[in-house]
């Protein structure tokens, strides 16, 4: 429902400031919310001013849009030159208020000016409380964003303290990975290091080692002082100093601590500063004494940066500890060997000259290990003439093993003087093993050559068969079945057996460092063996016997490298002299 009233006219304020009021009662009695009220009141005296400050005569015109189910209500109003159809082109466009709620405008005077005046003032109290409420809410509303403020700013300072505190964690714990990498890696390497100067017992192997480990990470470059046994000591058995080595080495060959030498002090732990050194004026020194029973020399390594880190110095000195053990085996083990090696060939036969009978012998020690083992030959007269030749093989290696050898060797001379059967003879020396060294065993083969009788008597005590060239030149093997081997605890009876050998045969005697491989076998080996002599010729073999005995070894010994020690005896019948 549209209210369409009469045109007011406006030609002077009076006239202005009765429609204001008009309309003030229509926007009142339609419940119009103060603030919007007051706009629309603002705006319509505006626009009434502006008409006066034209002159001349103007209508304005009032329509009310009543409120409807489907649509609010609203107040339009029109102003326009008096006599005129439409609004004038230069106007403002009309005003609009909402109607909460149904209004009509009416065109009396109603209340006076002066009540309408103080009721504007009414509207403007209700806009001021109502600008007051909205103070007091922009107010509370502004303490509200401040507390914010101050808790976004706390929680922004708290959260820049997490994350310093990460940074922090994050960065220590990959400090402390790395430490960690860096000391595996340091573990790693004293690990391989050991092992790499223990694999060996040679000191100039050990040496060598040492240095292509060291050179050039961990050092540009090393000098080993060792101390001789000729070198004069002091009464602390400490050497003497010997003029071309670094200051820093030979305070630690008197002091036995390690030293650092370097224009800086390295701060090193367990280590001695010193000032730099002559030899060295650019580079920090780093002398670690070498020692194990006592003070072996001393290691002194060159830096291969500006300076050496603390925690690799700590490595270096325990890995010079353990090339001071390492230093001290190898000369203990050379030592060692020496001893047992000049007792056993101490112990070889010198063969002795027989008619109808040529012999050869060879002994190889092992060269992987100790290097010396229980192999032994022996070859003695009889007082009948007649000649034992001996093969044996003692278990295990060593001191040991060759004094033990040197045992069975006198014991076997021994009860030969009382019997020349091998089976006798090795029967005794399997009682005495027994008695003598119970945890201790070996394996032997006796052959016994008489003149003037074509065959050989042997017995054997659990060692390789002997391998037999006949004069034609075929080869055989003396396959019977052999004894148990000397010690075993059990009592045995070993049993003489016998074998053609006329002139111009051999028999082969030997250990089994020459024929057994790991990867082969010992059938193989004395088949291999078996091929060798059967290549040999009669001439070859009574012409040089000894050359005889070493083409024997080559097509065996195509291993630079044994793990034991070989002996082979080889036995050659001739016809006697004069015959």
């Amino acid at each position: 429902m549209t209210a369409n009233p009469a045109v007011w006219k406006i030609a002077s304020a009076a006239d202005a400031a009765e429609a204001r009021a008009a309309l003030d009662r229509v926007v009142t009695a339609a419940e119009v919310p103060p603030l919007e009220r007051a706009r629309f009141l603002t705006s319509l005296t505006a626009l009434l001013r502006r008409c006066l400050e034209r002159h001349g005569h103007w209508e304005l015109l009032p329509r009310v849009d009543q409120v409807t189910e489907e649509a609010p209500g609203r107040l339009d109003v029109t102003v326009r030159p008096v006599g005129s159809m439409t609004p004038h082109s230069a106007d403002e466009p009309a005003l609009s208020c909402p109607l909460p709620r149904p209004a009509e405008p009416t065109l009396d005077a109603g209340a006076p000016l002066t009540a309408a005046l103080l009721h504007a003032d009414e509207h403007t109290a209700a806009v001021l409380n109502l600008l007051d409420e909205q103070e007091g809410l922009l107010h509370l509303h502004r303490e509200e964003l401040h507390q914010t403020n101050q808790g976004v700013l706390a929680l922004h300072a708290d959260l820049e303290a997490a994350s310093r505190a990460q940074r922090e964690l994050l960065e220590a714990e990959r400090a402390a990975r790395a430490e960690a990498e860096r000391a595996r890696r340091l573990l790693t390497f004293l690990t391989d290091a050991s092992a790499a100067i223990t694999a060996s017992l040679n000191p100039a192997a050990i040496l060598r080692s040492l240095a292509d480990l060291l050179v050039p990470d961990y050092a540009a470059h090393l000098d080993v002082w060792l101390f001789d046994d000729e070198q004069e000591h002091t009464d602390d058995d400490r050497p003497q100093p010997v003029p071309h080595h670094a200051a820093a080495a030979v305070t630690a060959a008197r002091t036995g601590r390690p030293q650092h030498a370097a224009a800086h002090p390295g701060a090193l732990p367990g280590v001695d500063d010193l000032p730099p050194s002559a030899l060295s004026p650019d580079r920090p020194l780093l002398a670690i004494p070498l020692t194990a029973r006592r003070l072996l020399g001393v290691l002194t390594l060159t830096a291969p940066g500006p300076r050496f880190d603390p925690d690799t110095s700590v490595m270096l000195v325990e890995l010079a500890r353990r090339v001071g053990v390492a230093l001290d085996n190898a000369r203990r083990y050379e030592q060692y060997r020496d001893t047992a090696e000049a007792l056993q060939r101490a112990q070889l036969t010198q063969l002795p000259t027989v008619p109808g009978l040529l012999l050869a012998a060879r002994y190889l020690p092992a060269t992987r290990g100790l290097n010396i083992g229980g192999d032994w030959y022996d070859a003695f007269l009889q007082p009948d003439g007649s000649l034992l030749a001996v093969i044996g093989d003692v278990t295990g290696h060593g001191l040991h093993a060759a004094v033990v050898m040197g045992q069975l060797r006198t014991a076997l001379r021994a009860y030969a003087v009382e019997t020349d059967s091998p089976a006798e003879i090795l029967t005794r020396l399997h009682r005495m093993l027994g008695h003598l060294q119970p945890e201790l065993y070996a394996t032997a083969m006796i052959a016994r050559f008489r003149p003037g009788e074509p065959e050989v008597v042997w017995a054997s005590a659990g060692h390789p068969p002997a391998v037999v060239r006949d004069a034609d030149g075929s080869v055989r093997v003396l396959e019977t079945r052999p004894g148990v081997m000397l010690g075993i605890p059990m009592p045995f009876v070993y049993t003489d057996h016998r074998a053609d050998l006329p002139v111009g045969s051999s028999l082969v005697l030997y250990t089994d460092g020459l024929v057994e491989r790991r990867a082969l076998g010992i059938d193989t080996g004395i088949a291999r063996l078996g091929r060798a002599l059967g290549t040999l010729s009669g001439p070859e073999l009574e012409q040089d016997p000894q050359a005889a005995a070493d083409a024997l070894l080559k097509p065996l010994l195509h291993d630079s490298e044994r793990d034991d020690d070989i002996c082979l005896l080889l036995c050659h019948t001739v016809p006697p002299a004069g015959q």
